[in-house]
Order: C-alpha cells, then sequence, then structure tokens
C-alpha cells in the first residue's frame, strides 16, 4: 500500500493512465475486428475502407505508448496483405 504523499498520487495517476490506455486499446482492437469481419464478408471494397479507417487507429496507439511501433505495422502488414488477396 502507497505510503508516502507522492505514492499515492503515483496510484492515482496510473489509475487514471490504465483507465485511458484500456479505452484506447479497446477502441483500436473495434477497428481491428471490424476489418476482420469485412475480410470474412469476402467484400474487397469494405475490407479496404474499415483498414483505411483502422490505420490512423493503430498509429494513434503508437503514438501515445500503447502499443508498440513494429506491433501495428505487422498488423497494418497482414491486414493489407489479406484485403489484397481479396481482390485476387
Amino acid at each position: 500500500m502507497a505510503n508516502s504523499p507522492q505514492a499515492k498520487k503515483r496510484a492515482r495517476q496510473n489509475e487514471k493512465r490504465f483507465a485511458v490506455n484500456k479505452a484506447r486499446r479497446s477502441r483500436i482492437r473495434t477497428y481491428l475486428r471490424k476489418v476482420e469481419e469485412a475480410i470474412a464478408g469476402g467484400d474487397q471494397a469494405a475490407a479496404a475502407e474499415a483498414l483505411k479507417q483502422a490505420q490512423p487507429e493503430l498509429m494513434r496507439g503508437v503514438t501515445k505508448g500503447v502499443i508498440h511501433k513494429n506491433t501495428a505495422a505487422r498488423k497494418m502488414s497482414r491486414l493489407s496483405h489479406r484485403v489484397k488477396a481479396l481482390g485476387a
């Protein structure tokens, strides 16, 4: 348990930050799920549009420190490859 005033403050800050990061992660996952569903539906136009909307959300997660840069790049690469394969 935090005893010093600064430790108590850090605990409060950590709770707030955790809530913000959790919401941001959830938002990113929602956008990624929309892309997955569009791919599963077989509609390339919808999948491409969903991917276009998911990319800024992923990159925002990177700049905010929620996910690692390489993780976001890997997810974008794999999703775009799958969307491209729908058209072939």
